[in-house]
């Protein structure tokens, strides 16, 4: 250090580093932006299963009108449809829905389509007109029967049921010939048949729900009549659906083999039964024989 100067810094010293008190530390660029993991809205939810999505009343009546075409077909009994039913109007999701027609077809699906020349029209002995007449009284033909070419239907403050569901068609053309006078005529037919009207009402009701059937072959029937200050309806029974008449036919052939060959399975068993009866009976007199001798 120099004394002329006191000791201050010349020329020939140059001043030294800065003290550290002297020294600020750099600043550090502030970051404005919240973190990625804060900024980012939460994740979405995933998504709802489907057995979980809430059914609705669409849903509900479409799995109810399964279960009645199953109850028509005879793919349920009543106390089945009556339970799936009940589950049917307490689900609340599709998950519930599901399960109640796993094992039935699709509302539709069961049904088989006739072929072009499914039913066997042909030659056999004449089905005789059926007449059937109400007075003051109720008259009925249901269940499995051969449907003639004409039915005559006549009720006077009475009600007449013509039920064409079950029935076997001989003939393509049935003609209904209908009088209501201060009585009643209603009539049913299957769905996949022809049904046609020519009637009239006179101070009364003639309601016929006509439509054809998409097969040509299939059979037809025309009702025709009045009403006076009656009632004539004809539509068809939903779930009712005619198949092929050869199938019938052989459905018929087929029942009836199977009930002789229970017949002879019945009587064989019978016969076995009383040959081991008599067997046994002729055993128990020889040892009877033996042991007198002894």
């Amino acid at each position: 250090m120099d004394a002329d100067n006191g000791g201050r810094p010349g020329p020939e010293n140059p001043p030294g580093p800065l003290r550290k008190h002297d020294e600020r530390p750099e600043r550090q660029p502030v970051n404005m932006t919240k973190p990625m993991h804060l900024a980012t809205p939460a994740s979405a939810s995933p998504a709802v299963a489907e057995g979980d999505i809430r059914a609705s009343d669409a849903d509900r009546d479409r799995v109810a009108e399964i279960l009645r075409e199953a109850l028509a077909e005879g793919r349920l009994d009543p106390e089945e449809h009556a339970e799936r039913i009940d589950t049917v109007y307490r689900a609340k999701t599709m998950g519930e829905l599901e399960p109640v027609v796993r094992d039935l077809p699709a509302a539709g699906a069961g049904r088989a389509q006739p072929d072009p020349d499914a039913y066997a029209y042909g030659p056999r002995a004449p089905v005789p007109d059926q007449n059937l007449v109400a007075i003051f009284s109720a008259s009925v033909r249901k269940g499995r029967w051969q449907a003639p070419a004409r039915i005559n239907a006549f009720a006077f403050f009475g009600s007449v049921e013509i039920d064409l569901t079950e029935a076997v068609f001989p003939q393509q053309q049935v003609q209904i010939n209908v009088t209501a006078v201060f009585g009643s005529v209603e009539i049913r037919v299957p769905e996949n048949i022809t049904l046609r009207s020519s009637g009239s009402g006179i101070l009364g009701n003639f309601e016929i729900e006509t439509h054809d059937a998409e097969d040509g072959n299939a059979p037809q029937i025309l009702v025709n009549g009045y009403a006076v200050l009656g009632s004539v309806e004809a539509k068809p029974k939903r779930g009712a659906w005619i198949r092929d008449l050869r199938d019938r036919l052989w459905e018929e052939h087929r029942e009836l083999r199977h009930e002789l060959r229970e017949e002879r399975r019945e009587r064989h068993h019978q016969l076995r039964h009383d040959r081991q009866e008599w067997q046994e009976r002729l055993r128990s007199a020889r040892r009877e024989r033996r042991d007198r001798l002894r």
